[in-house]
């Protein structure tokens, strides 16, 4: 091979090399500030938090367990890093996730961003997992649209337990 050929293999080599420093440069920036890199990623970001917000189907009450009656008035975090803390339950939703600007910050790497949230309808509780890579459960079954939750049953986010209580 001739030194022109040479030269112009490392060039596109290192233009291979800085789109992809590029590339991870623009996903640590969303994961640290939750704020897509691109008009584009801003678009797909918009569409899928405006399908999140469309309802997903009927809401189906989870299987009562023997703590199932009475109304809750907080929500205890029953397992993770912040085992123990506690959230007055009100009319206003609590999201869960690693943002800052979340009811409920967890440091759990099997956590998304914005990974659930729980708000009151008609009486009842309802968890809604918002799109996370890892999903949201109730007991130990994975929910795929917004499911009430009875008094005492378990919620779990990443490596996070959570529990409505009196």
């Amino acid at each position: 091979m001739n030194q022109l050929t040479l030269d112009i293999i490392k060039l596109a080599f290192l233009a291979v090399l800085w789109l992809f420093v590029i590339a991870a440069v623009g996903v640590v920036r969303t994961d640290l500030f939750d704020q897509p890199a691109s008009p584009r990623a801003q678009r797909r970001a918009a569409r899928q938090q405006s399908r999140n917000n469309q309802p997903t189907g009927p809401v189906r009450p989870a299987r009562p367990t023997r703590h199932s009656r009475g109304t809750p008035k907080t929500l205890l975090v029953t397992g993770g890093n912040l085992a123990g803390t506690t959230i007055a339950l009100s009319e206003q939703q609590i999201t869960v996730g690693r943002a800052a600007d979340a009811t409920l910050v967890l440091t759990d790497d099997y956590a998304s961003t914005r990974h659930a949230r729980l708000y009151p309808q008609n009486g009842e509780w309802i968890v809604e997992d918002l799109g996370s890579t890892n999903g949201t459960y109730i007991g130990s079954q994975r929910i795929t649209q917004a499911t009430a939750v009875q008094l005492g049953t378990r919620v779990r986010v990443g490596k996070t337990t959570l529990e409505l209580k009196k």
